[in-house]
């Protein structure tokens, strides 16, 4: 592995340690982005946009849009990149605290996206998330990361159930809750922790959304140091390695522009989803205070690209027959193009072509990905943003093993390549003619 390939996946690992929750994900980038020079525009004022400008916006402070204006827009169009910041866990319910059995107290919890059950158990846990907070005539969101682990989900013994390896199947609702406490705590003794922390008093707390967090640090590992192993790979390390591109480079002939979604692991349906209007609503205010018409704006999009970027499934070492015999990516091997026939992803011939061309053009190697024929698969944000913007796009993604777990594994190497492929396709200007046409310059 090269030095530089090194450097970006401990760049990743440092990027995830800082990104617990989705809210402190969008933190997180909007931060770099202000460090970047980028200006902040917040959705409840009016907006002020100037070629050669860069601006981000945010919703619920879980989801970010980011855009660069070029100078030269003589083919006006928008080269986008959409990741999400959110990975399964377990959320906390409103009433929070379970009294019982015993002296015990544990954490009241409901799933939160497609979690592998299994993997959270005998774990010690982090919370983090956000906080309503009243400050006088105020409420406040506070972002919250406990400063050390709290909980943990026990397993049984397996002299108790002589069965489990044989089969396992937790109850969500009687299995998967964590233990907080054997007696040295009592009711209220959530609030008053969170509240400690956050320098407040227990009755200033009005709610919350507070998720379960492996804290578990990423590791790089192997006898070559080939492997990453992290919380949160999917999708936190497409929304680096995309955003890592997008900070990258400048290209004066389009408008660039970087989405972190919210919510994709629950469909993607809520005001800050890729199906929300976040992203319509950024490029028409964006078209409009350029001076740009609403003819143009629809002929921009028209012209326009989407690079959905969240992982895909790396052939597995174990169960190599679960793969397609052709279509089975490999870790190591660069970035994915995910298809499907029942169009879960968005790529078609077009937009494969496009990405291909520009990747081949900057010598970025790229695998491809279908699921079984015989295999349901899974689904990404793609086609449900292009509910509300609708363009020619590809879903891509680095391949990773675990996909879903609370510790999943990529190749170390794959970030860098795949912070290239994002980059010649931000760097290129592709020039579409409907469906029937792309040029590259």
């Amino acid at each position: 592995m090269s030095v530089e390939a090194r450097k970006a996946a401990l760049e990743l690992s440092a990027f995830i340690e800082k990104c617990p929750s989705m809210f402190h994900t969008t933190a997180e980038i909007s931060d770099r982005l202000k460090s970047a020079g980028f200006t902040f525009l917040p959705e409840g004022e009016a907006w002020s946009v100037e070629r050669g400008g860069k601006y981000f916006t945010t919703r619920n402070g879980s989801t970010v849009v980011a855009f660069k204006v070029g100078e030269q827009l003589d083919n006006y169009h928008f080269q986008i990149t959409a990741a999400h910041g959110d990975s399964p866990t377990f959320k906390l319910k409103a009433q929070s605290e379970l009294e019982g059995p015993s002296e015990y107290m544990r954490l009241n919890t409901e799933v939160y996206g497609g979690a592998i059950d299994y993997t959270w158990f005998d774990k010690p846990l982090g919370l983090a998330g956000r906080v309503l907070v009243r400050e006088g005539g105020r409420i406040e969101s506070r972002l919250y990361d406990s400063a050390c682990d709290v909980a943990l989900i026990p397993s049984l013994a397996i002299h108790m159930d002589r069965s489990v390896n044989e089969k396992f199947s937790p109850n969500r609702q009687t299995d998967l809750m964590p233990l907080f406490s054997a007696g040295a705590l009592t009711r209220g003794a959530l609030d008053e922790y969170v509240a400690s922390e956050l320098g407040v008093s227990a009755d200033q707390v009005i709610s919350r959304d507070m998720f379960l967090v492996n804290r578990q640090k990423p590791q790089l590992w192997g006898a070559a140091e080939e492997f990453l192993s992290a919380p949160k790979l999917d999708d936190l390390a497409c929304a680096f390695v995309s955003l890592e591109a997008f900070l990258a480079v400048e290209n004066d002939r389009d408008v660039s522009v970087y989405c972190c979604f919210d919510n994709e692991e629950v469909g993607s349906n809520t005001k800050q989803g890729a199906m929300s209007t976040v992203l319509r609503d950024t490029l028409e205010r964006m078209n409009a205070a350029l001076g740009f018409s609403w003819e143009d704006y629809h002929c921009a999009v028209a012209k326009s690209m989407l690079v959905s970027c969240d992982n895909a499934h790396a052939l597995h070492p174990n169960r190599p027959e679960v793969a397609d015999a052709e279509n089975r990516p490999v870790l190591g091997g660069g970035m994915v193009v995910k298809e499907a026939a029942n169009q879960k992803y968005c790529t078609d011939a077009f937009s494969r072509a496009a990405f291909l061309s520009v990747c081949e053009a900057a010598g970025v190697p790229v695998q491809t990905f279908a699921n079984r024929s015989d295999m349901a698969g899974g689904s990404t944000l793609g086609n449900l943003s292009n509910t509300q913007v609708s363009m020619h796009g590809v879903d891509v993604g680095l391949p990773q093993l675990a996909m879903h777990s609370s510790y999943e594994t990529c190749a170390a190497c794959d970030v860098k390549l795949s912070i290239d492929a994002l980059k010649a396709f931000f760097d290129a200007e592709i020039v579409i003619n409907g469906s029937d046409s792309i040029e590259l310059k």
